[in-house]
């Protein structure tokens, strides 16, 4: 498993856990687990992405567990989770399943994020039962699909099979990141973030990307590479908020549309400008925000009738 290497000081410091758990798998694959807050409070679950931990949540954990029973795990390979051979979306599904079980009680509902891998791992598990008993709303950022590697702008040339080659070998370098350096700082930068990225955030996420074992890296990107999950996002039936970055060059907003037409029930897309493909360390105070109003509405409070149809989500988050 890596080894995090988080930032010692400033808002992306991970809080530490009111408690911790360990989630075993439908395969036996165990799975680190964090829970903060008080518990009874409504619950909200994060999902983080490919190469990232639940260091990635920092701030959205600081600011909702005042209020909230927030519980953030960490993917299988990822974090404190050991890594397992056994790699497919599948399991994701799987592993979400086996943290709602451990740490929701029987008919609980709570507030689903899940970010890029961690979105993909939400649309694996909709059509799943135990997904569908907890999951009262969902926020998906940053994330897609399918067509990963040949919609990824990572590589500044024209779409065609040349930039999906070099794509493709980039993300799936078995090559170490190393230490975390001003020029590999500006290549995350350049390939994950918005160019007006504060050197704060680009600290915390090259921390985080550099602690991911290069094995597990390479072996998710192959996963990630072959993706499919159309027919997961269609079965997803819970009230489902997308929010990605106009910047974002590894899941660009061509996927966040696709999201929002295919969506059974999309109730908002929003757009932010000269975001990248972090965005809930660009955009903590939006990413909390908007988790927020998830639970007041379909936790805590009453859902709304009717729901703006994909054609309006996506005028209003241009």
């Amino acid at each position: 498993m890596s080894r995090p290497t988080s930032v010692a000081s400033g808002p992306y410091v991970p809080p530490a856990p009111a408690r911790t758990l360990t989630a075993v798998s439908a395969d036996g694959a165990h799975l680190y687990v964090e829970v903060h807050g008080p518990e009874g409070a409504p619950p909200v679950v994060l999902s983080h992405g490919w190469t990232c931990s639940t260091a990635f949540w920092a701030a959205q954990i600081r600011e909702l567990a005042a209020g909230h029973r927030v519980i953030a795990y960490d993917q299988r390979g990822h974090g404190r989770s050991p890594a397992s051979p056994a790699c497919t979306t599948d399991v994701l599904a799987d592993d979400l399943e086996a943290v709602l079980a451990q740490t929701l009680e029987p008919g609980e509902k709570a507030v689903v994020v899940g970010h890029s891998m961690g979105g993909m791992t939400v649309m694996a598990a909709s059509a799943r039962p135990r997904f569908r008993e907890h999951a009262a709303a969902v926020l998906l950022c940053s994330t897609g699909s399918s067509r990963l590697v040949a919609e990824s702008r990572v590589v500044p040339l024209r779409a065609g099979r040349v930039r999906t080659w070099i794509t493709g070998h980039i993300l799936g370098s078995r090559a170490p990141l190393g230490p975390v350096t001003p020029v590999a700082k500006r290549i995350l930068k350049y390939a994950t973030m918005g160019a007006g990225s504060a050197p704060h955030m680009v600290e915390a996420c090259a921390r985080i990307v550099h602690a991911c074992p290069r094995a597990v890296r390479h072996t998710w990107a192959a996963v990630l590479a072959g993706l499919d999950l159309d027919h997961g996002v269609r079965e997803l039936h819970a009230p489902t908020e997308v929010v990605h970055g106009a910047s974002d060059r590894l899941t660009p907003p061509v996927h966040a549309r696709a999201l929002v037409a295919a969506l059974p029930r999309c109730i908002g897309l929003t757009e932010l400008p000269g975001v990248g493909h972090m965005t809930p360390i660009e955009a903590p105070e939006l990413m909390t925000g908007k988790i927020r109003e998830l639970v007041t509405t379909y936790v805590t409070g009453n859902a709304p009738e009717s729901h703006p149809t994909p054609a309006q989500q996506i005028k209003e988050g241009a």
